[in-house]
């Protein structure tokens, strides 16, 4: 029996915090309650310790106590989270009793007088707790639950098994940057070949495939690869994961949302740039899409036949190809099945399932294909054990016995976990290693390394993820349960993931650095661990985005369920309501069945809410919580004014996201929100901020406007007025006008981000925003990001006396030519973007000199191809005798490259230019010709992308040219080729 230790001393380390400040604050209690508070204090410091010395022994050997130690940790935890719900719910009402007061002269005799009842309130709760405390201490030696010391000697039945692994974040700060590139999934090379050739087959126009395998056995990265790789031979495609979901109209609806963006020309869902073409009739389908999502209301067979009606629209013309991963019912997959139209073109399904039964429902169908995939054998395992072993940044793999992978039975999942667990605890030895597998299987009667490794049950594949799992550190075990929030197959965003990590409290400063950085190396080293994988990195070359394998995800929930960390409703988990009072809750989509499980649970304790889809399946209590601190709704539809006003009464939020809401304005109210520190309102409506906002001297991020469009958001005067805000971090999506040039009081100010500047054309605006950059620049100015459609500022930045010399991302745009004088200076910088107006031999030679560069971007946006822009680019080709040379010498760190123009002359690039180069990406209406990328040694993807069919001639011969280049590599290895129309 296995214990969960970590979310338990994190939320206990919370509380002390907080009773700390409340024994300082005397005026708020009724006298007495000092006394039980302080017994409470140091009661919870002594289970807290008990916590640690059972992590630092390992839950193995607490094991030694079963249901005892359990039942007696619930009790820990249940008390702690109480008790935190009362401070919490003390500090909302007697906040919102004195925030009321008018006479502040009157003060203390009028709020002894209002806040008497409140106070003698909260005064009973507390003693009622200090009880409670007493009864678990007793209880605790009533029924001999011991010491951890007491559980075991060092050769005990579990020795080396459960033990957490230290951890040092000064050390482990330290995260390479790189690009994600889709790695050949190892040992199914045979597998694939087949399938490819499936999947082009010409002679059947539709057919099923069916991948069949254990759970972890690379079922999902086999299909994955192939869809990748065969997805933009197909008009449209979608991805869907079903798991034990029985919602066939929220699968129908996934797709649907897939490839409705191709109704306005966006691309879709997945990697490999634009994914088919418009075809006739998509005005029409956008009317039913509308007509579909307008009745997202409407229950059972009515949508769904709505919904098969849109497809069937849509489809009927088109190929399409569908991934439906991780069917567990026949039942289920039949309805999909049914539900998808036939097509006079070429249709193409993948499905994959852990349960043969899904594969032989319809068996003898012309075009359909059943194929099962294998467990790996002992070569190939130790091959994705090595690469794995490396990713994760091991060192000394002789050391390591054979029998750590052999004993995952060639499981891939297994094989990659153990891995990165191995990986992160290079202090034990090839003895301890051993012991571990032992212990892991102490029912085997053989050595698991024995004839080839061991075939294992699902049960036993959950065991060494729940060993992996446990051996974490006690603050990232309870970083990854918070995983558990976000629905099965999701993208997560690594920086919503750690903004959220600070706003529970989950992180703290330490060793010099700041909570931001501490969250980085938290989410760095669940990387290698292997529990979360990156999907997606910025141009910076930082992950951007990473999932959680199903299995893993699983056993998350599962943990979080346990401990009563996180409740999850809907989506694809089929979870019993909590029996207790929920903490943490995740609404994902679900069916009409489960439409008002909410409504019968005790919500009166959330701290906090996460919501995907849409407002109305809200429960109509839910937005009366008066202690929650973090509320995330984005991409939610269907805002109200009513919700704003009740989220202006959450006193204790601390992290806020409306990002990708349909909501409009923000309240003055939200100036009560004093304890706010994120507020994330992109690719909102909202583009002005209320007067009140300035109030928030706490609040550390404002993110606001639309990176893609650049509406900016426009702050308020009082920013600078009141100058209260010396918080703030981040400052993104903003517009800058005359009174909110002087920056200089944002001495914290890490990023910030300028969509518009308007009105600063006076020489005083000018000199305080140059003088503000100049000033952060010396503090903690990081990224500095300016749009200047007038170009007068930008092309003014090479006065400054003293430049930003510790940036580490760049963004200039507007008609710039001449590039400031001290960007040669930025010896930290990793990411550039510019003008392509600057895009000139000479800039690219000066530029060549930053070592640290990593990503460089010449971009330009449509709107602002005016005749001035088009003159300047002519320019600049005659400046260079009609070519872009790039030096042959320099950008030694250079991974990514992007040229984005309207007419791109013709680039050459030198013999020993840019080595590392990874990914070449030019967008363009017309380019005149691309020679030396058979230079390149790194290189692996060209991405050529054709705005302007006129100049799809002189582009499919640059297509030619290019390929005929990368044969001549002498090294013999071609890049990938992507050419969109």
């Amino acid at each position: 029996m296995e214990l969960v230790v970590g979310a338990s001393e994190a939320t206990m380390k919370s509380v002390m915090g907080k009773l700390g400040g409340l024994l300082a604050q005397e005026y708020t209690l009724i006298r007495g309650v000092n006394g039980d508070l302080q017994y409470i204090n140091d009661e919870l410091a002594s289970m807290q310790s008990f916590l640690r010395d059972l992590t630092a022994v390992g839950a193995g050997r607490a094991q030694t106590h079963g249901h005892r130690m359990k039942d007696w940790m619930k009790q820990i935890r249940d008390i702690t989270y109480d008790i935190e719900d009362c401070i919490d719910d003390s500090a909302h009402r007697l906040h919102g009793l004195r925030s009321d007061m008018c006479c502040y002269y009157f003060a203390n005799s009028v709020y002894e007088v209002l806040t008497w009842w409140p106070r003698r309130d909260v005064a009973a709760k507390i003693s009622v707790l200090k009880m409670r405390a007493q009864q678990i201490g007793e209880r605790r030696e009533r029924y001999g639950v011991n010491n951890p010391e007491a559980a075991g000697g060092p050769e005990g039945p579990h020795a080396g098994n459960g033990t957490a692994a230290g951890f040092d974040a000064a050390d482990n700060q330290e995260a390479s940057l790189e690009l994600v590139a889709m790695k050949d999934p190892v040992g199914v090379e045979d597998h694939m070949k087949e399938l490819e050739e499936w999947l082009t087959n010409e002679k059947n126009n539709s057919g099923v495939l069916y991948v069949v395998g254990f759970g972890g056995v690379g079922k999902t990265t086999i299909a994955t690869a192939l869809y990748r790789k065969f997805g933009d031979q197909f008009d449209h495609r979608a991805m869907v994961n079903v798991s034990q979901s029985s919602d066939i109209n929220a699968v129908l609806t996934n797709i649907k949302n897939q490839v409705m963006p191709q109704s306005s020309g966006q691309t879709q869902q997945g990697a490999g740039g634009v994914l088919g073409r418009l075809k006739q009739g998509t005005s029409a389908f956008a009317a039913k899409c509308c007509n579909a999502g307008a009745s997202e209301e409407t229950r059972g067979e009515t949508k769904l036949d709505k919904l098969k009606e849109v497809l069937t629209d849509h489809f009927k013309d088109s190929s399409y190809l569908v991934l439906v991963d991780d069917v567990w019912s026949a039942a289920t997959w039949e309805q999909i099945r049914k539900s998808l139209p036939t097509s006079s073109k070429r249709t193409r399904i993948i499905v994959t399932t852990r349960f043969q039964a899904v594969a032989t429902r319809r068996r003898g169908e012309e075009g359909d294909h059943t194929r099962k995939v294998s467990p790996l054998g002992v070569e190939e395992s130790e091959r994705l054990f090595k690469q794995a072993f490396f990713e994760s940044k091991g060192s000394e793999i002789d050391k390591v016995p054979k029998d750590v992978w052999k004993m995952c039975g060639g499981l891939p999942l297994a094989i990659v976990i153990m891995a990165g667990h191995v990986a992160c605890n290079p202090n034990k030895s090839g003895t301890e290693w051993s012991k571990v597998c032992k212990s892991l299987f102490p029912e085997s009667g053989k050595d698991p390394g024995k004839d080839g490794g061991r075939d294992l049950t699902q049960e036993e594949v959950g065991r060494i993820v729940s060993h992996c799992y446990n051996d974490m550190p006690a603050d990232i075990k309870t970083c990854s349960l918070y995983l558990s929030i976000f629905p099965k197959g999701q993208k997560i965003s690594r920086k919503r993931l750690t903004r959220r990590w600070i706003a529970e409290a989950f992180v703290a400063e330490k060793q010099g650095l700041s909570v931001e950085d501490v969250a980085e190396t938290y989410f760095n080293h669940l990387i290698r661990r292997k529990i979360i994988r990156p999907v997606e990195h910025s141009s910076n070359g930082k992950v951007k985005k990473c999932i959680v394998h199903d299995m893993v995800l699983e056993h998350i929930v599962a943990k979080a369920s346990e401990e009563n960390f996180i409740t999850v409703i809907g989506g694809n988990w089929l979870m019993q309501l909590p029996s207790s009072k929920v903490r943490r809750l995740s609404l994902q989509e679900s069916d009409s069945k489960r439409a008002n499980d909410t409504e019968k649970m005790n919500l009166s304790h959330v701290r906090s809410l996460t919501m995907f889809g849409s407002l109305n399946q809200l429960p109509s209590h839910s937005f009366k919580f008066g202690i929650v601190q973090v509320l995330d709704l984005e991409g939610c539809m269907g805002f109200k004014g009513h919700h704003t006003e009740e989220i202006c009464k959450m006193l204790l939020l601390k992290y806020l996201s409306l990002r990708r809401t349909d909501t409009k304005q923000l309240p003055k109210a939200i100036g009560k929100l004093e304890n706010l520190e994120t507020l994330d309102i992109r690719e909102t409506n909202v583009v002005e901020l209320p007067k009140t906002v300035c109030l928030l001297e706490r609040l550390v991020n404002i993110l606001g406007g639309n990176k893609r469009t650049r509406r900016a958001l426009k702050l308020p005067e009082e920013l600078n007025k009141k100058k209260k805000m010396k918080a703030l971090r981040i400052l993104s999506g903003i517009e800058i006008v005359g009174g909110l040039a002087d920056l200089h009081h944002l001495t914290e100010l890490r990023k910030l981000a300028i969509y518009k500047l308007s009105a600063i054309s006076d020489d005083p605006s000018f000199k305080d925003l140059s003088s503000s950059i100049e000033y952060l620049g010396g503090y903690s100015l990081h990224t500095l990001i300016i749009d200047d459609e007038s170009s007068k500022f930008i092309n003014s930045l090479d006065d400054l006396s003293s430049p930003p010399k510790f940036l580490v991302a760049l963004e200039l745009s507007g008609k710039m030519v001449q590039l400031p004088g001290w960007i040669t200076q930025l010896s930290a910088l990793t990411k550039l973007t510019l003008s392509v107006t600057a895009l000139r031999t000479d800039n690219l030679l000066l530029l060549s000199n930053l070592d640290a560069l990593f990503s460089l971007t010449f971009s330009f946006r449509a709107e602002k191809q005016d005749s001035e822009t088009l003159t300047i680019l002519a320019e600049n080709k005659l400046s260079s005798d009609g070519e872009i040379t790039i030096p042959n010498a320099g950008f030694k760190s250079l991974k990514f490259v992007r040229f984005f123009a309207p007419l791109l002359p013709v680039l050459i690039i030198s013999e020993n230019a840019m080595p590392e180069l990874e990914r070449l990406e030019l967008r363009f209406s017309m380019l005149e010709g691309l020679y030396g990328v058979e230079n390149l040694a790194g290189l692996k993807v060209v991405h050529l992308t054709l705005e302007d069919k006129e100049g799809e001639h002189m582009t499919k011969e640059v297509q030619r040219e290019v390929e005929s280049a990368v044969k001549r590599k002498t090294d013999g290895k071609a890049p990938k080729i992507i050419l969109n129309q």
